[in-house]
């Protein structure tokens, strides 16, 4: 018979969605959250306890969008350089994370998964990899951004699900007025894949035609997509028209400035907002001269530019420091903050019992000082940090 195991986090200030606590304690059994427990509540015995002295307890962070970090890069197809981007992602307080491809040729995107499906059956310290997200290849080559037009190709459902069959797609960014792109939501959908469009030139009308089909996502928000107009609302418009439609941001305060953030967030239901990274290789590393998706980039100030042409390429936030920002720019309560670190990235993909800090959910937590930096990390009740 399998040993029980226990752990008790005490004297947290647990922020969970709705949920506020100074000074409360959580037990954890088997790597799942027992039970809660307000100041004063008689606390019961662990086999481990953890005593937080007032730091902030929150769900770990899911990041639903990030290309690589630490040198690294999801594509690069390395399975060491995957182990060291999960390790890694745990100091950002992130215990799940979607590693996302760019738009390369298939071989690439296969060794890539097949990479996630290594990692995911081994046993490296780090954050988990609940599927991958793939962003392109079905992208317009008049919105590239950051992408390789020699890969760019029409919307192919059969690719996606041999991929599936590698290592579980979760998430598709393309763009829905391509080609086929319409009905491509909803054959993604019927394969249980979230559809979410970018890199578009959509009119409104276009992206209706998606909506029709069942897309309800949209990837880095105001980036690389149709901005609002007066005569043409274009995806910047759907995506604050439609409050069931959830959307990605990426809070550096680079690629969307801090009066774009806080707007949103006045304009947008927070259940439906997202925060990601959209991290490249030069996160968490020096300025100088990386690569991404084979293209020359270099990161200086903060920014990560194409050597070519200077177009951003990717970010190099981390996850404890988009909450930061966005704390620091709204000025919102943190119980309705911590909605866009994890529990809308569940709900947005269907992950059930994570993002929650509540009896049945995964003990996958992440313990902050006032500042915002990583203290401690726990998946699934073990601690990675």
């Amino acid at each position: 018979m399998k040993q029980t195991s226990s752990l008790l986090i005490k004297n947290a200030r647990i922020i969970s969605p709705d949920t506020d606590l100074a000074g409360g304690a959580v037990l954890i059994v088997d790597g799942m959250i027992k039970q809660l427990f307000a100041p004063g509540d008689t606390l019961p015995a662990a086999d481990q306890t953890c005593d937080l002295n007032g730091m902030m307890l929150m769900p770990g962070f899911i990041d639903v969008h990030t290309h690589g970090r630490s040198g690294y890069e999801f594509t690069d197809g390395v399975l060491e350089h995957l182990n060291t981007m999960c390790i890694d992602k745990l100091s950002e307080g992130v215990t799940s994370w979607l590693p996302t491809t760019l738009t390369l040729g298939n071989e690439a995107l296969a060794a890539a998964l097949n990479n996630a499906r290594s990692y995911s059956a081994g046993n490296t310290p780090g954050a988990k990899i609940p599927g991958v997200h793939l962003e392109g290849p079905y992208i317009n080559e008049k919105c590239l951004g950051a992408q390789n037009p020699a890969f760019v190709r029409k919307p192919d459902i059969d690719e996606v699900r041999k991929l599936n069959d590698i290592y579980r797609v979760l998430k598709v960014s393309y763009a829905v007025e391509v080609e086929g792109g319409d009905r491509f939501a909803s054959e993604l959908l019927s394969e249980n894949i979230t559809p979410s469009c970018v890199h578009s030139q959509a009119t409104y009308k276009q992206f209706c035609a998606g909506y029709d089909h069942g897309l309800r996502n949209l990837s880095h928000f105001c980036n690389q997509m149709t901005a609002l107009h007066h005569r043409d609302i274009g995806l910047v418009g759907a995506g604050l028209h439609h409050s069931e439609v959830f959307i990605e941001m990426i809070c550096d305060k680079i690629h969307l400035c801090s009066d774009m953030i806080k707007l949103i967030f006045q304009l947008k239901d927070i259940n439906h907002i997202l925060l990601i990274t959209d991290a490249c290789q030069a996160a968490g590393m020096p300025d100088g001269e990386y690569e991404i998706g084979g293209l020359p980039l270099i990161l200086k100030d903060g920014a990560a530019r194409l050597a070519s042409n200077g177009a951003l390429a990717g970010s190099v936030l981390v996850m404890n420091k988009a909450l930061k920002n966005v704390y620091e720019i709204t000025g919102l309560p943190l119980a309705q903050l911590v909605k866009t670190t994890s529990w809308n990235q569940a709900c947005s993909l269907g992950l059930s019992k994570l993002g929650r800090i509540e009896p049945g959910y995964c003990a996958d937590l992440t313990a902050l000082n006032d500042n915002f930096d990583v203290q401690k990390v726990w998946v699934d009740g073990c601690q990675m940090r």
